[in-house]
């Protein structure tokens, strides 16, 4: 493959490029750092944009993802948890519920944090990062590929630039036509005519600092809605469903963005920080894997932002495509590995879009059925408490179970359940990311998550840890086999597990669970652990295969 016009800015060692910097490319790039892989990190922009909160909220499971790149404990540290979700219908509270904060993670349920100091956070690990070489002012304007490596043609201030890798992860966002068009890859799905205006602002709102306030048809905002989230020092952010053809400019030249917020907070001083209008939409990648090109994050699917189902699914994304790259360039894995990414992404990119659409038809009824479904629901709610959980404002963002995934092992004893009830977290089976728990290994204390980030983890329950020994696949292939008994200091992993004596646990390096496999022989271990690795066929079947 010939290079394009100009020179190349990238050293010879960079296995990886990474388009885009925002919070997905950044972490891809830490991830793949990790794993001792060389990053590019491109970004079209001359400089880091910090301004607004755009995405705010970070999910419990993400911070654990950041975590395993040293910027988990910080973010979960500077964010705030509401703890309170009060939800109203005009002048009425219907209700309001504590947040569950189910199992033993370090972690709170999620946080508040503006994407904008997340991205600071993360920068600076990028910053003591030697394996990430960050390019600003590198517009991807061409990419062409063939069987051993990507040509990524740039624009830069400096004239034109070639970069080359052996794959390339699209973090690039929602406004990343030109490199879907270059993929050949479509972004069906649809758009949403009511327009949601943003505001930021810093007041003293006592009694919000730790409630969530979601109102349905307010007087001041009639037959639409308003959402009101604490964030850190005393900052809130305010969403208002505004009607299409709405102007800011007009509004706050005409004074009536300062009344339209003190319908909300009174007649309290307040700063205004940032304010923003946004159309949102819901699309999909017909692919997410084309050759050795990966997409990831908005610009693979677009969701809605209740439930904050958009960063968190694409760290997630970026967790999944970072080990997935790294097992393939260092020889454990082939290219099939790869071809689960799509797999499992795309799944969990329709799990997503349905559970959003469902709470978007909610929110902005496209018909009349659709609006006196919802108005019925409302009413109800205001006297009969069996109505509450049919008010919809979004489910909160949760990891997604890959019991279908062609790397899975299915357990006829372990079955998966499907989508758990709102709030919920499913059953322990294969394809669920395992709870975390506190662990200790050779007298050191810490957490099965972190132990299974390090590669595939066996965990054997009684006897079994013999036959786990011999069943690493591929020599070199980070491995580890430890013994439930020995780890377990607490008692957290068997009440988190309930294993029963004679079997095997997997754990892949993204800590989701591979197999659990009764008593097993080394051989039913070893093909279990080829299968996480892609190299058996899906759908072959032993013995603990339903």
């Amino acid at each position: 493959m010939g290079p394009a016009a100009g020179l190349s800015t990238v050293p010879p060692n960079a296995r990886v490029a990474v388009l885009g910097a925002g919070p997905v490319g950044q972490t891809t790039a830490l991830l793949l750092a990790r794993w001792g892989v060389p990053t590019v990190l491109l970004d079209q922009r001359p400089e880091r944009d910090l301004v607004g909160s755009r995405s705010i909220c970070q999910q419990r499971d993400v911070l654990d993802i950041w975590d395993a790149v040293g910027a988990g404990e910080r973010i979960a540290a500077e964010g705030v948890t509401w703890l309170t979700a009060r939800t109203f219908y005009r002048d009425r509270e219907l209700f309001a519920y504590d947040l569950p904060d189910p199992g033993h993670s370090p972690f709170p349920p999620f946080v508040n944090l503006s994407q904008a100091r997340t991205e600071e956070i993360l920068d600076e690990r990028i910053a003591a990062e030697p394996l990430i070489d960050l390019r600003w002012d590198h517009r991807v304007t061409g990419i062409s590929q063939d069987s051993t490596e990507v040509a990524l043609d740039c624009a830069t201030a400096s004239g034109p630039r070639t970069v080359t890798a052996d794959y390339a992860v699209a973090c690039t966002g929602a406004r990343a036509e030109d490199i879907r068009r270059a993929l050949g890859v479509s972004f069906p799905g649809q758009s949403f005519d009511d327009l949601f205006l943003i505001c930021d602002i810093r007041a003293d709102l006592p009694g919000y600092a730790t409630e969530r306030r979601f109102h349905f048809d307010p007087g001041w905002n009639p037959g639409r809605q308003v959402l009101i989230h604490p964030c850190p020092g005393s900052s809130y952010r305010i969403d208002w469903q505004v009607p299409p053809g709405y102007d800011l400019a007009a509004e706050e030249a005409e004074g009536a963005l300062d009344r339209r917020i003190r319908t909300v907070i009174g007649q309290r001083d307040y700063r205004l920080l940032w304010r923003s209008v946004y159309r949102f939409h819901e699309r999909l990648a017909d692919r997410m894997r084309v050759g050795r090109v990966l997409l990831a994050g908005d610009c693979a699917h677009l969701v809605a932002p209740f439930g904050a189902r958009g960063l968190n699914s694409g760290v997630q994304d970026a967790e999944n495509a970072a080990w997935k790259l790294a097992f393939v360039l260092s020889g454990w894995a082939g290219e099939a590995l790869l071809e689960s990414y799509h797999a499992e992404r795309h799944a969990a990119a329709v799990e997503n879009l349905d559970v959003t659409s469902s709470t978007m038809r909610f929110l902005v009824p496209g018909d009349e059925t659709d609006r006196v479904r919802r108005e019925s629901i409302l009413d109800r709610a205001v006297s009969d408490p069996a109505a509450w959980s049919e008010v919809d404002s979004g489910r909160l963002a949760e990891p997604f179970w890959y019991a279908a995934s062609p790397l899975t092992t299915p357990s006829a004893g372990r079955p998966s359940g499907g989508r758990p009830a709102r709030g919920a977290t499913p059953a322990v089976a294969p394809g669920v990311l395992a709870p975390d728990v506190a662990v200790s290994v050779d007298g050191a204390p810490t957490r099965l998550r972190r132990l299974a980030r390090a590669g595939f983890l066996l965990l054997a329950a009684g006897d079994a840890a013999a036959a786990a020994a011999d069943a690493v696949p591929v020599p070199g292939a980070p491995v580890r086999v430890l013994r439930m008994e020995q780890i377990d200091i607490t008692g957290e992993l068997a009440a988190a597990l309930s294993p029963e004596p004679g079997e095997v646990w997997i754990l892949r390096p993204d800590a989701h669970i591979a197999a659990v496999l009764p008593e097993p022989t080394t051989e039913e271990i070893a093909t279990a652990l080829r299968r996480a690795l892609g190299r058996v066929a899906a759908g072959k079947e032993n013995r603990h295969a339903d």
